[in-house]
């Protein structure tokens, strides 16, 4: 007998699969129907696209925190997304559940962000108020579903509805009005918005708060806006200190932050695997379907672990996205958007040609002013930190003229 053949991972077996897990073999589908592929589950073919999409790309250049100018190894979008697809990954697999799916999901969520992080997000929310505002999770559902254009059969990436699904609902059911574009899709694919996601999508949304409430406050050290004295009361990082000094005596600050930052990962991760385990024991799931109608979720912290991230968002929050540094960028930011989208808005044949067509096509309706200005947030959405300022310096200076 051939050694291949006998490899049940070679042949394809899933080891370890919850009865929980979301089955590949058992979606749901595509909005457009294709044909399935025989090398790759409908998970691995979602995550492919999202990896190969144009949106993925431009996050190697959309800020996280630090303009990518500050440095070069302070996080960007793009290496956030493959630490949430990291953690995700590990911990779905630990629970049995769908590596693919939960990182798919991860490598997607932040599709949608603007250049300049969240500033450049208030600063297009701000622009957009007359016309219903933007949301970077609406601008994800909207460049998955619309604004990717690699495909000839459809626009956007046509993902499984487990995908769409666990997109959405990422941060639990949606019971409140809903976004433009997620109203008007939910009249054709019903994601059952009421209902919580399944379990890879909320492993997906938990290691997104793992990974930047620790790789914020790597930076954060890395850019000198705090000493690791300021951390020794800190929930976490004052226990994680200690216990890398026992182990490691005369180790100099950057790795001991570095040894520090793992530990406090590793403890966020361990907790969620216990909490959730245990969630999973009371509710005892036979399928997804039993996690998706529960009351609650199952994948969460402990409240010990809740109250200890909490007091890690506030310590960010004062000592690093607040800091005078952090806020010029930021001002700055909202400033280059909101006059990139007011110049669009008055000129838009200064736009690309295919913007402009999209424009003649589909923002002269009703609503004209609205519709144009969907476009207009859409094209400055994507647009990278570098494309941005760049934008903004040949508009808006002389000497770019010549």
């Amino acid at each position: 007998m051939s050694g291949f053949s006998s490899n049940p991972l070679a042949a394809g077996v899933v080891i370890g699969r919850s009865v929980y897990a979301t089955d590949p073999a058992k979606t749901r589908g595509r909005l457009k129907l294709e044909p399935r592929s025989a090398t790759r589950t409908e998970f691995q073919r979602d995550r492919d696209r999202i990896v190969h999409s144009g949106a993925f790309r431009k996050l190697r250049n959309k800020t996280q925190v630090f303009i990518e100018s500050e440095g070069d190894y302070y996080r960007t979008r793009l290496t956030h997304s493959l630490e949430v697809a990291q953690i995700a990954r590990s911990v779905s697999r630990a629970l049995g559940l769908d590596e693919d799916l939960t990182e798919a999901l991860a490598l997607a969520h932040d599709l949608g962000h603007t250049c300049f992080g969240h500033a450049g997000e208030d600063g297009l929310d701000a622009a957009m108020a007359p016309y219903g505002g933007f949301d970077h999770n609406e601008q994800t559902f909207r460049v998955l579903t619309m604004l990717e254009n690699n495909y000839a059969a459809f626009d956007g990436l046509n993902l499984t509805w487990e995908t769409l699904e666990g997109v959405v609902k990422h941060n639990g059911p949606m019971r409140g009005p809903l976004f433009p574009t997620l109203a008007a899709f939910a009249q054709e694919y019903d994601l059952e918005l009421g209902s919580f996601a399944g379990p890879e999508a909320q492993i997906a949304s938990l290691a997104d708060d793992i990974a930047y409430n620790t790789h914020d406050m790597d930076d954060g050290h890395r850019a000198g806006f705090f000493r690791l004295d300021d951390l020794e009361g800190l929930p976490l990082f004052g226990g994680a200190l200690d216990a890398v000094r026992q182990r490691y005596s005369g180790l100099e600050n950057e790795r001991l932050m570095r040894e520090a930052v793992r530990e406090v990962v590793g403890a966020m991760v361990g907790d969620l695997l216990e909490t959730t385990r245990a969630r999973i024991a009371v509710l005892s799931p036979r399928s997804v379907e039993d996690i998706r109608r529960a009351s609650s979720a199952v994948a969460a912290f402990s409240p010990a672990m809740e109250e200890s991230v909490d007091a890690l968002r506030a310590f960010l929050h004062e000592r690093v996205y607040k800091h005078s540094k952090v806020a010029r960028i930021c001002v700055k930011a909202r400033r280059i958007v909101a006059e990139l989208f007011r110049f669009f808005m008055e000129e838009p044949g200064c736009l690309p040609g295919a913007w402009q067509q999209r424009v003649e096509r589909e923002g002269q309706g009703v609503d004209s002013d609205a519709g144009k200005a969907r476009i207009v947030a859409d094209y400055i959405a994507g647009m990278t930190d570098r494309f941005a300022a760049q934008e903004h310096r040949k508009l808006f200076f002389a000497e770019s003229i010549i």
